[in-house]
């Protein structure tokens, strides 16, 4: 049994995050090609297309923004990172005087602090989740460290908002799920417009972790065991588990379980009015 090597691990993930890995997995995943196959094609792309296109004059770049190549948003963990889907999406690293001012009076740690959550989330809103390595690499220029102290201090900062990387959307990391935090918030009795300024995401993206949050209510009705509802909604157990521990929530708690009840009604009626659509197709 071999020995892992955590650099060499870092180098293939970020390998796997370039134009010519997402060709060669659309490639592979489209038309069931071999890997041989798809790198064979890529070759061919490459010198037929590319000299012409190198001919061809590229719209000037807008100030500040970068292009970042990352994992779908909705790839599960444990799938590994060339296999995934990947996505281009355009972040707004600089944002002009505000930044410059920011930079030389207190210097790039806050810079980048003060970047992180809101690249997170935008990549986020393009249906791409960022990871420590997109931060420190592609954007920042960084090394894997200094991002981990950055993650550290934000995290010390605003405790009860999670950043919404691949490692905690997806429980690939230690750290609390935002998507339990979010379907607290709901059992609350927050608004979705209140849990998207609190937590930073997008309407589609509470609707969704909401969405999951009452299917698995639904299962456990029904005495499911969390490793069969894992299975069932392709979601990780540890969140599952976690969805599980908030239903106990739930019937110790009257407000939560109305607002729990609020959910399952809603989640019904939606149910019911896309079989109708699908029936209408």
């Amino acid at each position: 049994m071999g020995v892992r090597n955590a650099r060499r691990q870092e180098l293939r993930r970020l390998e796997a995050k370039s134009l010519d890995a997402r060709f060669l997995t659309e490639i592979q995943q489209g038309l069931s090609c071999s890997p041989f196959e798809a790198e064979a094609v890529l070759q061919v792309v490459k010198e037929v297309y590319f000299p012409f296109l190198e001919q061809v004059e590229s719209a000037p770049s807008v100030p500040g923004k970068l292009t970042v190549i990352g994992v779908c948003a909705d790839e599960p963990a444990g799938k590994p990172i060339a296999a995934c889907t990947k996505r281009v999406v355009w972040l707004t690293l600089h944002r002009g005087a505000t930044d410059d001012q920011l930079l030389r009076l207190k210097g790039a740690a806050a810079f980048r602090q003060a970047r992180i959550p809101d690249l997170c989330q935008e990549a986020l809103s393009q249906g791409v989740l960022l990871t420590r390595e997109d931060l420190a690499y592609r954007i920042f220029t960084d090394g894997t460290r200094t991002i981990s102290r950055d993650l550290a201090a934000l995290r010390q900062q605003q405790p009860e908002v999670p950043l919404p990387l691949r490692s905690t959307v997806h429980d690939i990391g230690p750290l609390l799920t935002h998507r339990v935090q979010i379907v607290r918030l709901a059992l609350e009795g927050k608004t979705m417009t209140q849990i998207c300024q609190i937590m930073r995401h997008s309407p589609a993206a509470v609707a969704n972790y909401l969405q999951t949050f009452t299917r698995v209510a639904q299962l456990a009705e029904r005495q499911l065991q969390a490793s069969q509802i894992a299975f069932l909604l392709q979601r990780g157990r540890a969140l599952i588990e976690r969805y599980l521990e908030l239903l106990e929530e739930c019937r110790q708690n009257p407000g939560y379980d109305y607002q729990l009840k609020e959910l399952l009604a809603a989640g019904s009626v939606s149910a019911k009015k896309k079989r109708a659509r699908e029936g209408r197709q």
